[in-house]
């Protein structure tokens, strides 16, 4: 336990001294960067080659049996998604595009969770899920980059929308959950958690609300609002994508890079489809509502 909570705290400074540090992309690009490797190594070790468990069999390791021709093709893959993530943060007009792809994944993935483990052929194939890595992945740290450009408050208002979501689901469904979202993926999580998640999400918004939208139209309020709830449903679906690879791998955790905590893909899925969701939402509104921060 104390060491997860040092290893939260180590990394709430160095996220807090990126984002309101310096003006300059000076620290957020490297550690952008650095994430967008790590998160594409551990993705290797949950999809193709090592991922040949049975759907349904529970985890029993921290992480597969690496064999030399894996580790070198985990190190590739790293490097192109390393390399995707710097050229889509160069290139600021293919952010939308990515955005906009990285929803449609999103929305496939809601299916695939709620039907597995019995339509996993349809979807499960190393390079299809070796693309599906490098576009989530590439979208979501653009997505974070974008929102940080425009106010660093407004990355953390996602940021702390998506946690306390998590918080409020966690123990709102440990209480109360009945109903399962998707038993065989995460037994855990339950339709009454998600309800707590929303409401707990609800309270953030609202505390935003009074201070931030005096020079917002209602309807632009109301469309926020929306965006929001929208977002803390998909994050969801992000932390149940990654159990289901996870599963169906047989790991536990994607890594070890963060003692108590696991690897950067356990403490990013939730934002793997929350970000590029919300970034889109809200560069809508700025485009056909004006809404300025």
């Amino acid at each position: 336990m104390w060491q997860r909570i040092r290893t939260a705290v180590v990394l709430l400074i160095l996220v807090g001294v990126a984002m309101f540090a310096l003006p300059s992309p000076v620290l957020m690009l490297p550690l952008l960067l650095f994430a967008a490797a790590v998160a594409g190594y551990e993705w290797t070790k949950i999809t193709a080659p090592n991922a040949e468990a049975s759907p349904v069999t529970l985890p029993q390791t921290t992480l597969p049996t690496v064999t030399r021709q894996n580790a070198q093709y985990a190190y590739i893959y790293a490097t192109a998604t390393l390399l995707a993530t710097a050229q889509a943060l160069w290139f600021a007009p293919s952010w939308v595009i990515l955005w906009v792809a990285a929803c449609v994944v999103w929305l496939l993935v809601i299916g695939w969770v709620k039907a597995y483990p019995e339509n996993i052929q349809r979807w499960y194939h190393p390079q299809r899920l070796a693309v599906l890595g490098v576009l989530l992945i590439a979208a979501t740290m653009t997505a974070v980059f974008a929102l940080w450009q425009q106010s660093p408050w407004l990355l953390l208002y996602v940021f702390v929308l998506v946690w306390c979501a998590d918080s409020g689901a966690y123990f709102v469904g440990r209480k109360f959950g009945r109903r399962k979202m998707a038993p065989v993926v995460s037994p855990n999580k339950s339709i009454e958690g998600l309800l707590g998640g929303l409401a707990a999400g609800s309270l953030v918004v609202l505390a935003v609300a009074f201070g931030r939208f005096g020079a917002w139209s209602g309807l632009a309020i109301a469309l926020f609002l929306l965006l929001s709830l929208i977002t803390i449903v998909m994050s969801v679906f992000g932390d149940l994508f990654e159990s289901m690879l996870k599963r169906h791998a047989g790991v536990k955790d994607s890594g070890r890079i963060l003692p108590g905590h696991g690897g950067i893909l356990d403490r990013i899925d939730s934002q793997l489809s929350a970000m590029p969701i919300f970034a889109f939402g809200f560069w809508a509104l700025q485009h056909f509502l004006g809404v300025t921060i």
